[in-house]
């Protein structure tokens, strides 16, 4: 495994706004095999006096599973000569190959958690709320048209940060 030190979530080489341009990776394992996704929306703050992030994924999403059955999950952040994988992981379903595999990424664990070992920044997660969301609560109708129209709302999980790791 390549050196990380564990850092403050404050030390974060990157604003948290960054994630729509930078991607990440979400990770979890469920019965000793681990599945990613790629993602581009989330959030950081503060939620019951703890420093959270959330993410949602989609019902169709083969790592939902994974998320579901884990009580942790790893958010990983790479260097930009990664985008070709994290595009190529964000188009294939592990359901139908060893997408990680054929990304060419090392999967490592930390406290059971699975993550990449190629990773610039690893968030490890404990989930501490999850709910699908549903149109009748969406204020701004014009969201649902754009974002849902086969009505595939995302499963949000709120996460408290358990750990931040930084490449060496």
């Amino acid at each position: 495994m390549n050196n990380f030190k564990e850092i403050k979530l404050t030390e974060l080489p990157f604003s948290p706004f960054d994630i729509k341009d930078k991607w990440m990776l979400v990770t979890a394992q469920k019965d000793g095999k681990v599945n990613t996704m790629t993602a581009s929306w989330g959030m950081f703050g503060i939620m019951w006096n703890k420093e959270v992030v959330s993410v949602v994924i989609r019902p169709q999403r083969y790592t939902k599973e994974f998320i579901d059955n884990a009580d942790s999950f790893s958010i990983t952040l790479f260097d930009k000569n990664f985008k070709k994988e994290l595009g190529y992981l964000g188009t294939v379903s592990g359901r139908d190959e060893d997408k990680i595999a054929k990304a060419g990424l090392t999967v490592v664990h930390k406290n059971n958690v699975p993550f990449f070992d190629e990773a610039e920044v690893v968030i490890i997660a404990k989930k501490l709320y999850s709910q699908p969301w549903d149109g009748d609560f969406f204020v701004d109708a014009k969201l649902i048209d754009q974002w849902y129209p086969e009505k595939d709302f995302h499963t949000m999980y709120v996460a408290e940060i358990e750990t931040v790791l930084k490449k060496d």
